[in-house]
């Protein structure tokens, strides 16, 4: 997700500000939790806090975003990973992805339209003991290169004084490459779509910004295992405070997640116990900064949020660096 602050007052608004955004921009896949191989293409805190509210001015958003992720499963946990049954898996990614999101001057249904795109590039290395019929055969596999990308067809928000409310529809392409049987892969070889809304709270005057985003991911089959992961419902929020700093303001706040699947995942030929269906929470500290240039705008957060409740996912801290500048050309 991306996001940017407008600090234009929408008529009427004389304590509102609507935030900008720059776009809820998804992080690929290999990177976070869920589903087969307790990995999949929802990431916690990918669209949880001020920047990630969608845009609001016509023009163009640029978002690099950084994120590492290290976490782990249970000694004893048996989990399905790319055609085989592994123990005790660790993980650890770091992945890139560099955005960027349009958005038109012509309204859709009364709200600001966008479309994006999200390309990756992730460093990915999990180690555990593979299931045969030898034996448990402990396994290291790392892989480094193109990740799978992210597509926004549709990206909207509608200003109301001082609530924006957002709605996100983005299609998870599988562009990294996946071989069966190697623990660490740089994509997950299936498409899947995210259908989020969101609304967002914010008070110029007293400096406070509420975010809210809840949606629900869909999932296709991976064609080179047969395994598909069931649906998987997220929610996402923040608290944050703007202090003035400047000529720009800090942020400072909270976010927090919480993520369970709706229904189990299809997993043939897969001999394991259970539904295997996904759950994970967790709450950390977001620190950011803001600085309003005329008709653009730049924006800056540092992120932690450790997971703190987890089922049949690697439980860890996710670590984020957000970058976004919103421009509009000519002006």
């Amino acid at each position: 997700m991306t996001a940017n602050v407008s600090l234009s007052r929408p008529a009427g608004a004389a304590t509102c500000a609507a935030v900008l955004a720059g776009a809820l921009a998804l992080l690929p896949a290999s990177m976070a939790n869920a589903t087969e191989g307790g990995i999949g293409y929802y990431v916690p805190g990918t669209m949880a806090t001020l920047i990630d509210r969608a845009p609001v001015q016509p023009g163009w958003v640029i978002k690099p975003q950084y994120m590492h992720y290290s976490g782990d499963f249970g000694a004893s946990t048996d989990t399905p990973i790319a055609g085989v049954v592994a123990l005790g898996l660790d993980v650890d990614v770091d992945a890139f992805a560099p955005g960027v999101i349009y958005t038109f001057e012509q309204p859709v249904l009364g709200a600001n339209y966008s479309l994006g795109a999200f390309p990756s590039w992730v460093d990915v290395t999990v180690s555990g003991a593979v299931e045969t019929s030898f034996g448990n055969v402990s396994r290291k596999d790392s892989v480094s290169g193109l990740g799978d990308t992210t597509l926004i067809p549709a990206l909207m928000a509608w200003v109301d004084d001082c609530w924006q409310y957002n709605f996100l529809v983005a299609a998870h392409a599988p562009t990294g490459d996946y071989e069966v049987g190697r623990l660490a892969n740089e994509g997950l070889n299936y498409w899947a779509l995210d259908v989020t809304a969101g609304a967002a709270y914010s008070n110029l005057a007293a400096g406070f910004n509420f975010s809210a985003f809840a949606g629900v991911m869909f999932n296709d089959e991976n064609s080179d295992t047969d395994y598909r992961s069931g649906r998987l419902f997220h929610l996402d929020a923040s608290i944050q405070q703007m202090i003035k700093a400047g000529s720009g303001f800090v942020t400072l706040g909270l976010n927090g997640f919480w993520a369970e699947q709706l229904s189990p995942d299809r997993k043939p030929g897969v001999i394991i116990t259970g539904d295997f269906e996904q759950r994970s929470a967790g709450i950390g500290p977001v620190f950011g900064y803001l600085l309003p240039m005329g008709s653009d705008n730049f924006l800056v957060e540092l992120s932690w949020l450790p997971e703190m409740d987890t089922e049949n996912t690697p439980e860890g801290d996710y670590f984020w660096l957000k970058v976004v500048y919103q421009f509009q050309p000519g002006k």
